[in-house]
C-alpha cells in the first residue's frame, strides 16, 4: 500500500476497525473510503456491489462482523451465523469483481476445535468439534475462510485471513449482555466501586452511556452483607489476549508486505491464514483479579459455578507472525489501563 492506495475498511466503527483506521491514518494514509451502517448495509448484496463498482477499492480490511461474548452467542445463534456470512461472503464476491489488490479478512481463534492441541496451529483447523456455546458465530468465520481459499484458488485473487486472539481495547463493547469477558469484566468492577460509595448518579450516567445495569451491580452484595462481584463460570479457563491497537498494527503489516512473502501465504492449495496473537495466556481468575486491582474495587469476588467455562483453553501458535517480523508490544496490565481510561472518558450520547 502507498499513502494514496484507496482503502476500505469495513467495520470501521467497531474495535477493530477504528483501531485500523488509527493506524493508517498514523502511517500517513490519506484515501481512506469509510461508510457506516446507514450509508452501507452490508448485509445487503446490491449495496455491496454498487458500492465497490463506484468506488474501486484497491485494498479491503474487512473488520464488520456481529461479534459478542458467551451469553449473546448463545442468545442470538441465528443472527451469528445468518449475518456474518451475509456480510463477508457480499465483500469477498465484491472485491473479486471490482479486482481489489489486497483483502484482509478478520476472523477469530473460536475457529479451532474445542478440545484443540495447545498452542493452536492454522493447520488444527477443521480437526474436531467447535465449542458449541459459539458455533455458529465459528462457523461462519471458517466460512469466510474458505471463502477467500476457493477466491484465490479458482481466480488467483489475493485474500488472506487473519486470527486473532481475544481482542480489547479503545471502542470495545462495555454492553454486559453483548460484551467479552475483559470489558465486561471493567465494567463490573468500576459499577460494583460506583455501588460501594454510593455514587447511584454515576452509575445512572454510566447505563445511559453503556447499557442496562443488572439489580445486583447496583447494590454489590454478596450473601454475608459483603461488597462482592459475580464472574460467569469456575475462573480455570486459560485465554490469551490482544491489544487492539497491536492487532491494527499487524494488519497493516501483512497488507504492506513484499509480493515475494505475501504471494506464498495466500496460493492456490494453501489455507490463506496466519494467527495473531500475544503469546501468552492467563487463567479468568487471574484476569479478573487483574483488572479488580486496575480498577480499585475493593470487594469480594465470587464465581458462578451454574454459568459455563466455555473451551478450557486457549492459546494462539503465532510462530509464523514471528517468522514474517512482527510482534506485539502492548502488555496486558498496560493495555487493560488504557481501555478503562477509554471507559472512564466516554460521555453520555446527547438525546
Amino acid at each position: 500500500m502507498t499513502k494514496k492506495s484507496k482503502i476500505f475498511v469495513a467495520g470501521h466503527t467497531g474495535l477493530v476497525g477504528s483501531a485500523i483506521v488509527r493506524k493508517l491514518k498514523k502511517e500517513g494514509c490519506s484515501n481512506l473510503v469509510l461508510r457506516s451502517h446507514a450509508q452501507l448495509d452490508l448485509e445487503r448484496q446490491a449495496e455491496v456491489e454498487a458500492f465497490f463498482e463506484k468506488e474501486h477499492p484497491e485494498y479491503v480490511f474487512m473488520a464488520a462482523a456481529k461479534v459478542g461474548g458467551i451469553h449473546a452467542n448463545s442468545t442470538y445463534p441465528a443472527e451469528f451465523i445468518y449475518k456474518n456470512i451475509a456480510i463477508q461472503t457480499n465483500i469477498i464476491h465484491s472485491a473479486w469483481k471490482e479486482k481489489t489488490k489486497r483483502l484482509l479478512f478478520l476472523g477469530s481463534s473460536c475457529i479451532y476445535p474445542k478440545e484443540c492441541s495447545q498452542p493452536m496451529k492454522e493447520g488444527y483447523l477443521l480437526t474436531g468439534p467447535l465449542e458449541a456455546s459459539n458455533e455458529p458465530y465459528a462457523i461462519a468465520k471458517i466460512a469466510g475462510i474458505k471463502t477467500c481459499e476457493a477466491f484465490n484458488r479458482q481466480y488467483g485473487t489475493s485474500f488472506l485471513a487473519a486470527m486473532p486472539t481475544n481482542l480489547y481495547g479503545p471502542n470495545d463493547n462495555f454492553d454486559l449482555k453483548k460484551s467479552h469477558v475483559l470489558p465486561a469484566l471493567i465494567r463490573k468492577f468500576h459499577l460494583a466501586k460506583l455501588a460501594l460509595s454510593g455514587k447511584r448518579e454515576e452509575i445512572e450516567n454510566d447505563e445511559k452511556i453503556f447499557g442496562p445495569v443488572p439489580p445486583e451491580l447496583k447494590e454489590t452484595k454478596n450473601p454475608s452483607g459483603g461488597a462482592a462481584v459475580t464472574i460467569w463460570g469456575s475462573g480455570k479457563p486459560f485465554r490469551e489476549f490482544l491489544y487492539v491497537d497491536d492487532l491494527a498494527d499487524a494488519c497493516v503489516f501483512l497488507m504492506n508486505l513484499e509480493e515475494s512473502v505475501f504471494a506464498p501465504l495466500v496460493a492456490a492449495g494453501s489455507v490463506p491464514l496466519v494467527n495473531i496473537g500475544f503469546g501468552k495466556e492467563i487463567t479468568i481468575k487471574d484476569l479478573a483479579e487483574l483488572v479488580q486491582k486496575i480498577v480499585g474495587f475493593e470487594g469480594k469476588l465470587l464465581f458462578d459455578l451454574s454459568k459455563p467455562d466455555g473451551t478450557p483453553r486457549k492459546i494462539l501458535d503465532v510462530s509464523r507472525m514471528k517468522s514474517l517480523g512482527w510482534k506485539p508490544e502492548t502488555g496486558l496490565s498496560d493495555g487493560i489501563r488504557k481501555t478503562y481510561e477509554f471507559y472512564l472518558n466516554r460521555k453520555p450520547l446527547e438525546s
